[in-house]
């Protein structure tokens, strides 16, 4: 008979602990241990010729069978890298209520209207609250198996005796549990069992299965970690209340690239795709505002123009505010540390926001150029010059340093109007319609708002 253990498990990072205490050495969270009891195996030593030979193949073994399936959903098919691969498993999460159920449903409707078998099983809503959605999304006539199940001894059984599906939708796993273990639905030890069994059927049936995982307060999956190095797959789903545009993001991909980004727009009959995200994360290209710039930036293999904002204002505070939305808090302490050791620009006594337009976030250290220049046009009141983009990485020294990529980006800015732009010098470009300006240090951005010159006598 085998004898049981107890242990404390971690439900926030799954580190396992012997005994009970009050904080979890691994990750630091308080009152976070629950406990578990486990079967102890009895030690025993491995001995070769009693296990089955496994089968080897070469690196050239031909892929001609797994070819790629369409979502139907080009954003959602650039993401993935071209579409589900046969056996790969997804996760995706997102914030309560940004439309993550709302995107799989949109998928699995038009997959199946195309003639592909898709199953959606959902652990939170009812089937009658998702044939709701289906209607107001126009996909109601869509052949999608559909069931409400929380069991993963029932899930597996019934996928068993089915047809093969080739998307299945597991909405969510925290709400999925396995009847073999005695902890509660969502903890560490159920979401990895559920996650590993529905990972093994999708490998062995060929099926693509996408899992919906809930998030902390962090804007991380949650669970623990090691799910997100289970799958294939991991994307974000992003997005403001405020604004109507979604961001599905690929921080993991094994079938593609990373970072890789998908635009929607959420609108009253469901998200739809946007092409040309450029456009609308622009207000007013044409139009001179202090305090304003329009950055030229890359979303994995995507060029993505966007607006910053930026505003400087005077305070009697002993401690001005850096408020920042969008960007990175820390690169901006950086930039303003720059400007006054080697511009002699302070911002000591002011108040300093700063604005992504359109509630994108952007990570690219190549938005330090047009950060500066949104900063110093609203401390000076000028304008930034019209129909002119920026981008370009800034050192502590206030030189200014190539970035790559640079006929993308310009080749998207040309596209929407723009005549003008200003990039770091010794850029790799091609032949471009547009007015290149080179700049070499920090300085002759500054310039540009402190004298009476035009844009094109800066070199």
């Amino acid at each position: 008979m085998a004898r049981t253990a107890e242990q404390f498990t971690c439900q926030s990072c799954g580190e396992i602990h012997r005994k009970w205490q009050g904080r979890c050495d691994s990750c630091g969270e308080w009152n976070s241990l629950q406990e578990s009891v486990v079967e102890a195996a009895v030690p025993s030593g491995l001995s070769t010729g009693k296990g089955q030979a496994i089968t080897f193949t070469a690196l050239d073994t031909d892929t001609s069978d797994h070819a790629r399936t369409l979502s139907e959903l080009g954003e959602l098919d650039r993401v993935l890298g071209g579409g589900f691969v046969p056996g790969s498993s997804i996760l995706i999460g997102g914030d309560p209520g940004i439309g993550k159920s709302t995107l799989l449903l949109q998928a699995v409707g038009r997959m199946a209207l195309k003639g592909q078998p898709c199953t959606y099983i959902s652990g939170e809503e009812a089937t009658q609250q998702i044939s709701m959605r289906a209607r107001r999304l126009g996909l109601s006539d869509a052949p999608v198996q559909l069931a409400s199940a929380n069991s993963l001894r029932d899930i597996i059984t019934s996928l068993e005796k089915a047809p093969t599906p080739k998307l299945l939708v597991i909405d969510s796993i925290q709400t999925v549990f396995a009847d073999n273990l005695s902890s509660a639905p969502g903890t560490v030890a159920q979401v990895r069992a559920c996650a590993q069994e529905l990972i093994r059927y999708a490998r062995k049936s060929g099926c693509s299965v996408i899992l919906v995982g809930h998030v902390t307060k962090d804007g991380q999956i949650a669970g623990p970690r090691v799910l997100e190095h289970m799958v294939d797959t991991v994307l974000y789903f992003e997005g403001d209340r405020g604004h109507q545009f979604r961001i599905l993001r690929a921080v993991k991909n094994r079938f593609g690239a990373t970072d890789e980004i998908g635009v929607f727009e959420m609108t009253d009959s469901g998200l739809q795709e946007v092409a040309n995200p450029s456009s609308l994360f622009l207000s007013n290209p044409d139009k001179a505002i202090s305090g304003a710039s329009v950055f030229a930036g890359m979303e994995g293999t995507r060029p993505l123009l966007v607006e910053i904002q930026g505003l400087v204002a005077t305070t009697a505070q002993a401690t001005p505010r850096r408020a920042v939305v969008g960007w990175d808090s820390n690169r901006l302490a950086m930039i303003l540390a720059v400007l006054d050791a080697r511009c002699g620009l302070s911002f000591s006594g002011s108040e300093v926001y700063l604005n992504v337009a359109g509630g994108l976030r952007v990570n690219e250290p190549a938005a330090d150029l047009a950060v500066i220049a949104a900063l110093v046009s609203s401390i000076s009141d000028i304008p930034v010059p019209e129909s002119s983009l920026f981008f370009g990485e800034i050192g502590l020294s206030g030189e200014i340093r190539a970035v790559g990529q640079a006929d993308a980006r310009l080749k998207e800015a040309a596209k929407l109007g723009f005549t003008t732009a200003i990039i770091p010098a010794g850029s790799k470009i091609k032949d471009t319609s547009m007015k290149i300006i080179e700049v070499e240090h920090l300085r002759e951005i500054v310039s540009l708002f402190t004298q009476s010159q035009p844009v094109t006598q800066v070199v």
